[in-house]
């Protein structure tokens, strides 16, 4: 068994893991994540709502409430270092009848005691001037100009590519099976790695009460909450401008209708309580919930353009509130739990906390040449035509288009897979460059992405994988 000794163990690559991970960078500390897949952002990372939420829902005094309104004022500046794509495109939520204007009312002094800006109610009148399409049946809203949009896989990608340039090690394909602790600390038992650390960070998302139950007598217990979305073709995605709620109830925020970063029109998700940890097949029922509830806020909705449905899986904990800090029986193991939405909006601010408290009880210095900046991928399609023409001038693999749902060309592709972190399979092709996310959902261009994928990486197509191993896409060759 190969053994291998960190200052820091991060256990998992989602978003809230890679935020961690890149604020302990900072640090003069030998840090590591290790992730069970291929890539980051592969669990509930990739399957979300891709809302920067403005922190109005959750319970004044509570770490949800903390850490998203934390979360959320740091994005704009996150994304100008990172350079991945935000917008604050602002948010509403509807109230549908005269007697739930207390709700809405609530909510708003919810928000206003967790110091959210600019909060304001408005009447059902100016919500329809804002959004054409919004139910006539609406009489009020809750406006919340802080709301905004992200890619999940931006975000999480750039924590992760950020952390990595600057001396983090990402260890894939490596499931924590047990952990032990030690007179030096913990070590990590993987099939064929043993890891050892003074301090470990559980980030595991719906795993982390079992990672955290290794060495805690104080046990966690997470619920899986299932959401089914549905994703709408970019002829969709101006039907409205806003992220477009429903007032909460007590499984969470209610169907929401959005545009994303990305110009689509999305929808969902629905809330369902499961137990297996592992399922995230969408159903019939729950998409045709989807469109139901998701009408009764916006008119017309053209769900003819529905391009692919996903599901996503939320990490409940019993407490309905993030499980962060160290661990009162397990000196040096910090969890990182329970974070479930607003948990994309407070990764940026969860990380900071995180890494300060690990860094403080190691007594770590701060890194001198720490560079938090980090470039984004080329996007040609957002270049003048002059600048195109001067890039595929220099680098012709950037003028071969290989998907033409969203214009992505060999060039980009190329980048994905040989970048920091760079793509080990078609999945991860896709959440860096979009290839294959378009309207024909990588009908045409998974054969010439597989083969710029086994070129570049010196693999046979047989090898070549959708997202873990065991995913193979070919069988043979004839």
């Amino acid at each position: 068994m190969k053994e291998k000794s960190f200052d820091v163990v991060v256990i998992g690559g989602g978003v809230t893991g890679c935020a961690i991970a890149r604020e302990l960078s900072r640090y003069n500390l030998n840090t590591c994540v290790v992730e069970r897949e291929e890539d980051v952002c592969s669990g509930t990372s990739k399957a979300n709502s891709a809302i920067v939420h403005a922190g109005h829902d959750a319970a004044p005094g509570s770490l949800k409430a903390k850490f998203n309104v934390e979360g959320n004022r740091m994005m704009g500046d996150l994304a100008e270092e990172l350079d991945f794509e935000f917008k604050r495109n602002g948010s509403l939520v509807l109230c549908f009848a005269e007697e739930d204007r207390p709700a809405l009312e609530e909510l708003y002094q919810k928000g206003v005691k967790n110091g959210v800006p600019e909060l304001k109610i408005i009447t059902g009148d100016e919500v329809r001037a804002m959004e054409p399409n919004v139910s006539d049946k609406v009489v009020a809203a809750l406006y919340a100009p802080t709301g905004g949009i992200v890619c999940p896989f931006g975000l999480t990608i750039a924590l992760a590519e950020n952390a990595c340039d600057n001396g983090v090690e990402f260890i894939f394909n490596t499931e924590i099976k047990n952990i032990k602790k030690t007179q030096c600390g913990y070590e990590l038992e993987a099939d064929e790695m043993l890891l050892k650390a003074p301090y470990v960070v559980n980030a595991a998302g719906v795993y982390a009460d079992v990672i955290h139950n290794m060495v805690s007598e104080k046990k966690l217990h997470i619920t899986p909450r299932k959401g089914d979305y549905c994703l709408l073709d970019k002829e969709a995605g101006n039907h409205v401008s806003h992220t477009i709620f429903q007032l909460p109830g007590k499984l969470g925020k209610g169907i929401l209708v959005t545009p994303t970063i990305h110009g689509n029109l999305l929808t969902g998700p629905t809330a369902k309580d499961i137990e297996d940890k592992e399922a995230t097949a969408t159903t019939a029922r729950e998409l045709a919930e989807i469109t139901e509830k998701a009408s009764i806020s916006v008119k017309d909705i053209p769900f003819r353009l529905v391009i692919t449905s996903f599901c996503g899986l939320r990490a409940h904990e019993d407490g309905d509130d993030f499980v962060i800090g160290e661990a009162e029986d397990a000196p040096g193991f910090f969890d990182a739990a329970g974070i479930e939405s607003p948990g994309l909006t407070s990764a940026p601010a969860i990380g900071v906390y995180v890494a300060d408290l690990v860094a403080e009880k190691a007594g770590a210095g701060k890194k001198e040449n720490w560079n938090g900046k980090r470039k984004g991928f080329i996007r040609p399609e957002k270049m003048t035509r002059e600048e195109r023409a001067a890039l595929i001038k220099e680098h012709p693999e950037y003028g071969t288009i290989i998907c033409r749902c969203e214009g992505v060309s060999e060039g980009e592709i190329v980048d994905a897979i040989n970048r920091t972190l760079g793509a080990v399979s078609l999945d991860g092709i896709k959440r860096r460059v979009r290839q294959g996310m378009g309207r024909c959902q990588a009908g045409f261009c998974t054969p010439r992405t597989m083969e710029i994928l086994a070129r570049e990486r010196n693999m046979k197509m047989e090898d070549i994988c959708k997202n873990a191993p065991g995913s193979n896409m070919l069988t043979g060759q004839k």
